[in-house]
């Protein structure tokens, strides 16, 4: 077996309440991974075109990489893959928390769960007796995530689901820790199954081929961590709050519903304005992580608790027209405890207002009115009332209320808190990603309005060759499974130290925008260091890894997506942006808005897809993506 697996699948049967443990294919590792490609593998191979996502025949799998289980700075997560039951497509996300470094202490790889328990049940993996226990969930149902994991104590590493998920809200997410798999509603997939809680333990350690080359390397890795402008520095300082004033200084912070990209009051929930005042504000770290992005935070009645991420503050905050930080805290926590992905939850609730607001629904929700938001929060997590109509997702909303051209989704999983009119690459990149308007499988935005060489984000210059790199990378990134904000150190320090304006800045500009599908000029001009994911790969497996190598597997993952989802009954028609996107314009300077019909052709010619969004036969062949 290579090393960095633990050679081992862990499938289990909760109808049958019965498990076996399966060798890892091999074949399987070293053309997909782990993580995301490896468990999309297997959900192509488990099931038949057309299941019910909410049924027992969709596997629920949850799968660690060979990165997991060592001390690689943002090594810590897990991925899950099941069909989603709000796109219908493929449905993948992406946790922290303690679960992944759980599963490989039990020298476990994956779990496929299959089946339903017709009584809730919750599940512990003991690795070093090779045992699983099905066990009674009753008196656990109901709780939320923090209470529940409160009452399996800390002995095990834990992944649970709160009332959303036993509810089945469309987006309901998994937890582990203070952490969730927010996107796609796995966490539904897990409650349809009765799921409450898998825990595992172990004392196994992670074999890898050069065990001191790795580490020494790691250690140096850190170091750059530490001293990188936005990791070491503002990440480190402000969090991802600290993104809030750069969007919103480039009119690109969703504001009511995405009816503007600027909100004058947005200061209020920036991680500039945490710093200065405090609500506690004390930095938070996941597992073997330098960087502690996240923050902790004062909730009156709940005590010190995870703080909002920066998507939660623009989809929960300016979103709704809110920029008081102790409220977004609240229902952060709330969502959080819940079990809801904050994203779609923000976004249903932007639709709802602007549905009160048209006089097409009594929702009694209002933008910059706080009152009746927490109310439904829990609402939507039990579906009682009109919350059971908003646990449905946008994209059902509107085909029942009405209000399509300005329901925030793609494929049914609504937009992230970028406004792709600001940022053309991002806008291809949420049109085409399999799992529907996500930002995290690409990022675009980083290389056009976020990050250090900001290239002019409204030309159309690379704006399709920019989220083929990055869907790629970020496939591969999921699949090992590491933090995607590891990719953003790949830029170096000197590059941000670059003057906008200067001689050298103008250059790496030029070299950039000709440099064709990727980074091959960027890299030669040492615009980009070497990577350190591949030679992470390579110290712990013992295979050879390159850049170049990690592109081909992501996009070999990417292909297979969208062959799921082909077959699932999604179509190029799919990639697509809201009307509200696509026809009205932000800037001054734009007389309509996103021109994804100019960039889509070219974004199908790069990916050897056909003009209908199909990958070619010799695409496929060149990936050996079997279908």
């Amino acid at each position: 077996m290579i090393k960095g697996f633990a050679g081992r699948v862990l499938e289990l049967d909760l109808g049958a309440r019965t498990f076996a443990f399966k060798p890892l294919d091999e074949a399987i590792a070293r053309l997909y991974l782990g993580g995301k490609g490896y468990g999309t593998r297997l959900l192509y191979d488990l099931t038949q075109p057309g299941i019910d996502p909410l049924g027992p025949e969709n596997p629920l799998i949850f799968a660690t990489g060979p990165l997991n289980g060592s001390l690689a700075p943002q090594s810590n997560r897990f991925a899950v893959v099941c069909k989603s039951p709000l796109t219908g497509g493929i449905g993948s996300s992406a946790c922290g928390g303690s679960f992944a470094f759980g599963l490989k202490k039990a020298g476990i790889d994956v779990v496929v769960v299959q089946g339903r328990s017709e009584l809730p049940v919750r599940v512990e993996i003991d690795g070093d007796a090779d045992a699983v226990r099905f066990l009674d969930a009753s008196e656990l149902w109901g709780l939320g995530t923090e209470a529940t994991q409160k009452a399996l104590g800390k002995g095990m590493h834990h992944a649970v689901i709160g009332p959303a998920g036993e509810n089945k809200v469309l987006y309901a997410g998994i937890v582990s820790d203070a952490r969730i798999a927010g996107r796609c509603g796995v966490g539904a997939v897990m409650g349809s199954k009765g799921l409450k809680a898998l825990s595992a333990q172990g004392t196994r350690k992670l074999e890898m081929e050069d065990e001191a080359g790795f580490k020494k390397y790691t250690q140096w890795v850190r170091q750059v961590f530490k001293g990188h402008p936005v990791l070491g520095e503002k990440l480190r300082r402000f969090g991802t709050l600290g993104i809030v004033n750069t969007t919103n200084g480039r009119n690109m912070l969703p504001t009511r519903n995405f009816q503007a990209g600027h909100h004058p009051d947005a200061m209020g929930l920036s991680g500039e304005y945490l710093e200065d005042h405090g609500l506690v504000g004390v930095r938070s770290s996941c597992l073997h992580c330098p960087v502690a992005c996240g923050r902790e935070v004062e909730v009156p009645g709940a005590g010190r608790v995870k703080g909002p991420e920066y998507e939660t503050a623009g989809m929960m905050g300016t979103n709704l027209g809110i920029t008081d930080l102790a409220l977004v805290n609240r229902w952060n926590w709330m969502a959080d405890d819940l079990g809801l992905d904050t994203i779609s939850l923000g976004v249903t609730l932007g639709f709802a207002m602007e549905l009160q607001e048209r006089g097409m629904l009594a929702t009694g929700l209002a933008f910059g009115n706080p009152e009746g938001v927490a109310e439904m929060i829990d609402a939507i997590a039990h579906r009682r009332g009109l919350g059971d109509e908003l646990a449905e997702g946008t994209r059902r909303m509107s085909r029942k209320f009405g209000g399509k051209e300005f329901a925030m989704h793609v494929k049914g999983l609504e937009l992230s808190a970028y406004d792709p009119r600001g940022s053309f690459a991002q806008g291809v990149e949420y049109a085409t990603t399999n799992r529907g308007g996500c930002h995290v499988q690409g990022a675009s935005m980083y290389f056009e309005s976020t990050g250090p060489l900001t290239i002019n984000p409204q030309n159309l210059k690379l704006k399709a060759e920019i989220p083929v790199v990055q869907q790629n990378l970020a496939c591969a990134v999921n699949s090992m499974v590491l933090c995607v904000f590891t990719t953003y150190g790949l830029v170096p320090r000197h590059v941000h130290a670059l003057k906008p304006g200067g001689w050298m800045h103008r250059l790496a500009r030029v070299l950039f925008e000709n440099s064709g599908p990727a980074y091959r000029l960027i890299m030669g001009a040492k615009l980009f260091q070497a990577t350190w994911l591949d030679t992470w790969l390579s110290r712990v497996t013992g295979m050879r890894f390159t850049p170049g190598h990690l592109q081909e597997i992501g996009a070999r993952i990417f292909n297979l997506e969208r062959m799921y989802n082909l077959r699932e009954g999604l179509t190029g028609a799919d990639d697509t942006l809201p009307d509200r996107i696509l026809n009205e314009p932000l800037f001054k300077h734009m007389t309509s808005g996103h021109p994804l019909a100019e960039l889509l052709p070219r974004y199908y010619e790069i990916r050897g897809w056909d003009a209908h969004g199909v990958p070619l036969p010799r695409t496929l062949k060149r990936l050996k993506v079997r279908v």
